[in-house]
Parts: structure tokens; C-alpha cells; sequence
């Protein structure tokens, strides 16, 4: 890589994540009016339905199962996605789906996912290692650290990736699912023409259905919280926020204080510590 290309690289990482957090800001000011209204299998629909899905099985955060749960009304048009990806021979994975606020802190705070933002981050300050607050804000745009702003705590956003059902292949855009870099962004300029096709390719079709791309995040999609309403130019408040869930009774309750962050400045602060900690050793 040269000088030059760094120096670009690093300027874009930058313009992007201050949009990023421009973006969060908006959300957080965009009033919700939470509907309750509770939740439905992915992976349960698919199935009565007949439709050819993939679900991601790993373990998130803390070992946590994944959980491929969203809003009921949502379900219908993940159907529609995932049949006209068939269509297309393509097959729809569900990376992920709701996240608990437990499942949301742990993610944060996970070595693999903080240190590869902290690395990104010294690389964009030159080489010293930046305050909480930097990490702050590229962390609420990278892995939500504020509930009202973490759609997946909203039960309203899924994380995907899509594969060819001929061979199994993926659908290449250019790097995995959770790349944290300068190429993270839906548009970036720095991956290669033919895998950005691929990204707005997928995106159209799920935003024919209503689940808007985050731009910030090529994998991410969402529809009917305050984000999704900020990105189709919705007017009026949302009816999905953040919400606790219990799956005994499948119902819901509004998250209090959802515009606090789940990791305040001196835990963050920590995390740093612990991090130069692991890449000294």
C-alpha cells in the first residue's frame, strides 16, 4: 500500500465513521412509539413455509445462542427477500436477528470485534492509541453501544449473507460478514467494482421489501424502527424501539432509558487497557 493510498484509506475511514455517528445522533432524536408488539421464528416461518433459508448457528458473545426472532409483522417480507434471492438462485443467511441488551454489551466488548476498532482506530490516529471517546463514537456505529440505536435490540434488523445454490459458493462482497475496515462501508471506494455489484445487487432486493441498508455496514438491514424510518424519509414517530423480550410468553417491554449507553466512557476506557494489554502479549 502506498503513502498516498494509506492517506486516503485513513481520510475515508474517518469521513465515514463522523457520518456514522452524525447518523446515531439523528436516531437518537427521532421519537418511537413502541407498539409491543411481539415476536416470531425466522427460522420457524421459513419452514411452513417452504422456503430455502440458511441460519447462522455460531455462538455470539459470551457464548450466547443466537436467537432468529424479529417482529412478527417483519416476518412476511424476509419471506418475499429470501424468495426472490431463490429466484435469482441465490440462498439468504441470517447471520443474526434480535439481540438481547446482554447480547449487545458482550458483542461490544468482544476481544476479537474492540481490538480489531482499536486497531483501526490507532491506525487512524497515526499510531497512538486514541481516548474512550473516540472509541465511543466508532463503536456506536460499528457495534451499537446505545440501545435506541441498536436495531437488532428492536427486533427489527438482521445481519446477512447470501450464497449460490448451485455450489454452495457465496455471494462475494468483497470481505466477510463483520470486516471492520475502510471496506465496511455499503459504497466504498475501495473494493472492487464487481463485489460492489454484488452488495447493491442483494441491497435491492431487500430494500424492494422495505428493509433499508445501514451504509455504514454492508451487511446490515432494517425496517419500521426510528433508523429505518430516518432512511426511507418516514415521517412521524417509529413503532419498534428497543425492548426486553421473554420468549416463555413471547411478549414485550419497552427498554427505559434506551438512549443511554451500554458501556459508558470508563468502562470503554478499560476495554482499551485490557486490549494493549493483549497486543503487548
Amino acid at each position: 500500500m502506498s503513502a498516498s493510498d494509506s492517506v486516503a484509506r485513513r481520510a475515508y475511514w474517518t469521513e465515514q465513521l463522523e457520518l456514522g455517528y452524525n447518523l446515531v445522533q439523528q436516531i437518537e432524536r427521532w421519537p418511537v412509539h413502541e407498539c409491543l408488539e411481539s415476536f416470531a421464528s425466522l427460522p420457524a416461518a421459513a419452514a411452513e413455509a417452504g422456503i430455502e433459508m440458511l441460519f447462522s448457528e455460531s455462538k455470539i458473545a459470551g457464548g450466547l445462542d443466537r436467537i432468529h426472532w424479529i417482529r412478527r409483522s417483519l416476518v412476511p417480507d424476509v419471506l418475499a427477500i429470501a424468495s426472490a434471492m431463490l429466484s435469482r438462485g441465490w440462498v439468504l443467511k441470517i447471520e443474526d436477528s434480535y439481540r438481547s441488551l446482554e447480547m449487545q454489551t458482550r458483542l461490544g466488548s468482544k476481544p476479537e470485534i474492540f481490538d480489531a476498532i482499536l486497531q483501526k482506530c490507532i491506525w487512524e490516529n497515526g499510531g497512538t492509541v486514541p481516548g474512550p471517546d473516540v472509541l465511543f463514537r466508532r463503536g456506536c456505529v460499528l457495534v451499537a453501544n446505545v440501545p435506541k440505536v441498536g436495531t437488532h435490540m428492536s427486533g427489527t434488523a438482521i445481519d446477512i449473507s447470501v450464497f449460490r445454490r448451485s455450489d454452495g459458493t457465496e455471494v462475494w462482497r468483497g470481505n466477510s460478514y463483520l470486516e471492520m475496515s475502510e471496506r465496511t462501508p455499503m459504497r466504498s471506494p475501495f473494493v472492487e467494482p464487481e463485489f460492489t455489484a454484488n452488495r447493491l445487487a442483494i441491497t435491492e432486493l431487500m430494500e424492494a421489501q422495505g428493509f433499508m441498508h445501514f451504509p455504514f455496514e454492508f451487511w446490515h438491514y432494517n425496517k419500521g424502527d426510528a433508523l429505518g424510518h430516518i432512511l426511507s424519509r418516514i415521517p412521524g414517530p417509529a413503532a419498534f424501539g428497543p425492548v426486553h423480550w421473554d420468549a416463555a410468553t413471547n411478549t414485550v417491554t419497552a427498554v427505559p432509558n434506551a438512549d443511554q449507553p451500554l458501556r459508558p466512557l470508563p468502562e470503554i476506557q478499560r476495554e482499551i487497557d485490557a486490549a494493549i494489554a493483549r497486543l503487548k502479549a
